[in-house]
């Protein structure tokens, strides 16, 4: 870890007693007579992230790596200190788990699953449809990591899951010294066993972790920064479990799974045992022309109204920030109280609230939200379905956040578009196909 949470008396004495070390913070090393330098942190050896200025720690004219800067600058003359004493063992717990829930079937043998990688140390994919309960499904196999003092970690790509995750699992081990970890998280520093994260925060971890689990496997930005890739190679254990979650894996981890390089078990049904809606394909001809001259095409002007008339709560996605914010007032005369929400949004949290909480009743959205949000009675709606950012993966994902609660285990998504794609079709295919396995397996009830 290149922060290590003791003062510098503390770091003194460990230095003496050889329980603290360190590596070089860049490597270099000559290639057909070039240099090439990788960064000790983020991993990185592309010759764009590196760039040399004038350096006051050695006065010389010093390389320092870009592609993590935004953790604090690290150079060829710095060093990351890291943990050489002995394992660092947390005390056992009894008992740690204090839920009392009951797992569907396919949440049982999917939590089997969890357990038998904790004890083997091998990586186990956990392929689970949206809301089949997968937070739930990995309780048994912490309790019994906790239980044997060893060091567990959630990692998730985006901080709206770590906010949202952090009070489910607090609530769920009540006695485990846990921290959420983010930009801006004030528990940085605390000497947890179990650590919720997002991605980004691995980078600063060296074989810290018995068990890494990696929340959304296939999101932004996690599945195409090899970076953080490597920062859960770097963080975890030499002998470790990991476990992937997601309800739409990569074709590269599905022919991982197929091959048996990694371990694979499937949730094609809700933990509440209906089936996940179907999403709705509605044309609504050059909808941006329609929007750009103040008018809201009517297909999608009356299912906004139906939920306003039935007070059902709803998110409308769109394929970016400038058209979301360029339309926000259109929409806002049919409901004043709508707010956006976006990724550099400051009130991103307070306005995911106001809408669980029943304060508003819909947002207008980019695909931040795509993940990793429950509301327990919600509508969806695509608009601009063609548009390339939403793939097959962003499309199941937007479905997913419909009919979540056993409450209201039903609800519309409809993708508003100028045409069909390939994305819209296999993310319908591929939702109809979970449905019809979980029918199969006598998973759902109808």
């Amino acid at each position: 870890m290149d922060e290590i949470p003791f003062s510098s008396k503390e770091i003194d004495e460990h230095f003496e007693h050889g329980y603290v070390g360190f590596i070089p913070g860049l490597t270099e090393k000559t290639l057909s007579s070039k240099k090439q330098f990788q960064c000790s942190r983020c991993g990185t050896s592309r010759k764009h992230h590196f760039y040399s200025f004038p350096c006051a720690r050695c006065g010389k004219q010093c390389v320092y790596c870009r592609n993590c800067i935004m953790m604090g600058k690290i150079t060829l003359c710095s060093k990351l200190y890291v943990w050489t004493g002995p394992p660092l063992h947390h005390k056992p717990q009894q008992n740690p788990l204090s839920w009392d829930g009951k797992l569907s079937e396919g949440q049982q043998s999917a939590s089997q699953a969890v357990l038998d990688v904790v004890h083997s140390k091998k990586t186990l994919l956990v392929w689970a449809v949206c809301g089949a309960g997968k937070t739930e499904v990995l309780f048994q196999g912490m309790d019994q990591a906790l239980q044997n003092g060893k060091t567990v970690c959630i990692a998730t790509p985006r901080t709206d899951v770590v906010l949202e995750l952090a009070p489910r699992i607090k609530k769920a081990f009540p006695h485990t010294a846990i921290a959420a970890l983010y930009g801006g998280s004030e528990e940085k520093h605390l000497p947890a066993q179990l650590v919720i994260t997002t991605t980004h925060q691995l980078l600063r971890f060296y074989q810290a972790f018995d068990v890494i689990i990696i929340d959304e496997v296939d999101a932004f930005p996690f599945s195409s920064d090899a970076s953080l890739q490597f920062a859960v190679e770097k963080a975890k254990k030499p002998h470790s479990a990991i476990i992937y979650l997601t309800a739409t894996p990569s074709q590269k981890i599905q022919h991982q799974a197929r091959k048996g390089i990694i371990e694979c078990v499937k949730i094609p049904a809700r933990y509440h045992r209906h089936p996940i809606p179907v999403p709705i394909l509605k044309w609504t001809g050059n909808w941006k022309k329609s929007l750009a001259t103040g008018k809201i095409p009517k297909p999608i002007f009356h299912w906004i109204q139906t939920r306003l008339q039935n007070k059902t709560p709803f998110l409308l996605f769109f394929g970016n920030i400038e058209q979301m914010e360029k339309y926000l007032p259109l929409f806002q005369k049919l409901y004043s109280e709508l707010l956006s929400v976006h990724a550099e949004d400051p009130k991103r949290k307070e306005k995911v609230q106001a809408l669980r909480m029943g304060k508003v009743l819909g947002l207008l959205t980019t695909t931040i939200l795509e993940r990793g949000v429950t509301i327990p009675k919600l509508d969806v709606a695509v608009i601009g379905a063609e548009e390339d950012i939403f793939t097959e993966s962003a499309l199941v994902q937007i479905a997913g956040r419909v009919g979540r609660s056993a409450a209201h285990p039903t609800g519309d998504v409809t993708f508003f578009h100028y045409g069909k794609t390939e994305a819209m079709l296999e993310a319908i295919s591929h939702i109809k196909s979970m449905n019809l396995e979980a029918k199969k397996r006598g998973l759902i009830d109808v």
